[in-house]
């Protein structure tokens, strides 16, 4: 056999090799991305907790009583509890307390004795919490059950100062937090791990992602896992994975922790368009396209103005003055051409094709929505 090939059919390998390099150039290229990042395990999720509370040692900033009397109800309440007793009719005029809502996210697997972040809102009408301190507050859940008791100082992330009728103020001055102010009482139940299974939840559903997970997970699986046992990865539907723990009780941590960590190769996402009516935001993703288009853009302004004029009545003839209002109403159009849009493969050239239309970016929405109904616009659109 001859060692080397005729030139000829060098010539077609190496044509042959280009024509492999372009292509794969010119696919979509895959991204890959851990477990955890696309999913979560379904049962193991936070709690949301409520109460309501008092803040007590605010610098005169507090609740007005006259106008939130159940801050003074709540501190009669919470007296009464430590043994005082306020005169009958007697109404204390409150100016360093308030009346907040205090909540917090209990953690999945949360035990009793751990510390927690809470938020505290004012619920009256005070000016500022700043400096204030939340008295012992019981968290409920869902089931009026206390899981979590809140007590600290509280962190307001602003500052104001009030003088002769005017006021500044930075930031926000109604809500603050207390970093680990409350300590968990109660455990929540969580069975997760009890049964033979858990089911991986996708974060947006679509069949082929779960069908990625799930050749993910048995191509590679988590340690822990039985050998030759066979697929442990079953995808249900476009969001829910069914997959096997292992027999051991004592390695399915092990495997959830090698689960979570696995890397699935995932194409590109759908082509997509994110426009938000209200303040003219406009997000597009890295697969949108533009195919060529003519856009014709102008802008149409109308102009009212409105002019006092005064009529004075004439001497001695006893009319009065007449203060009335002249408007000029101007409507002004300006000049749209035609501009061409050239076809764009890149998210960079289809911003900067559109950023040649000098549109402002309520314009743009409509000029989107009229290429997204022209067919040029290569994307799913989606107006929140």
């Amino acid at each position: 056999m001859p060692r080397f090939l005729p030139a000829r059919a060098r010539v077609i390998v190496r044509l042959a090799a280009i024509a492999m390099l372009a292509a794969a150039a010119f696919a979509s290229p895959a991204r890959a991305e851990r477990v955890k990042e696309l999913a979560t395990i379904q049962g193991v999720r936070s709690n949301q907790l409520v109460g309501y509370g008092l803040v007590v040692g605010l610098d005169g900033s507090g609740d007005q009583t006259t106008q939130a009397p159940f801050t003074v109800q709540s501190l009669q309440s919470m007296l009464s509890q430590l043994g005082i007793q306020l005169p009958p009719g007697v109404t204390p005029q409150l100016r360093n307390a308030a009346a907040v809502m205090v909540t917090a996210q209990l953690p999945p697997y949360a035990q009793p004795g751990q510390a927690i972040d809470v938020t505290v809102s004012s619920l009256g009408n005070a000016k500022s919490l700043r400096g204030g301190t939340l008295l012992l507050t019981p968290l409920r859940g869902a089931d009026g059950q206390v899981y979590a008791m809140a007590q600290g100082n509280l962190v307001v992330g602003g500052a104001g100062a009030s003088a002769a009728g005017s006021r500044v103020q930075i930031n926000h001055l109604s809500a603050g937090r207390v970093p680990g102010g409350a300590t968990v009482e109660r455990a929540v139940p969580n069975q997760t791990l009890a049964s033979d299974v858990i089911h991986l939840e996708l974060n947006d559903s679509d069949f082929g992602t779960a069908h990625q997970v799930a050749e993910a997970i048995n191509a590679n699986p988590p340690p822990g896992a039985a050998p030759d046992a066979g697929p442990i990865a079953q995808p249900l539907d476009a969001r829910v994975i069914r997959v096997r723990l292992p027999a051991d009780p004592a390695l399915r941590v092990t495997f959830l922790a090698g689960l979570e960590n696995l890397q699935v190769r995932l194409a590109q996402p759908l082509a997509r368009v994110i426009v938000n009516a209200r303040t003219g935001s406009v997000v597009m993703n890295q697969t949108v396209t533009l195919a060529p288009s003519a856009v014709a853009h102008g802008n149409l302004s109308v102009t009212v103005q409105a002019t006092p004029v005064v009529s004075q009545p004439a001497p001695f003839s006893k009319g009065s003055t007449v203060v009335a209002e002249r408007a000029d109403i101007q409507i002004r159009q300006e000049g749209g051409s035609m501009m061409m849009l050239e076809a764009s493969a890149k998210l960079p050239d289809v911003v900067k094709a559109l950023n040649s239309l000098g549109a402002t970016p309520q314009d743009l929405i409509a000029i989107l929505q009229a290429l997204k109904a022209a067919g040029s616009l290569k994307a799913e659109l989606e107006i929140i």
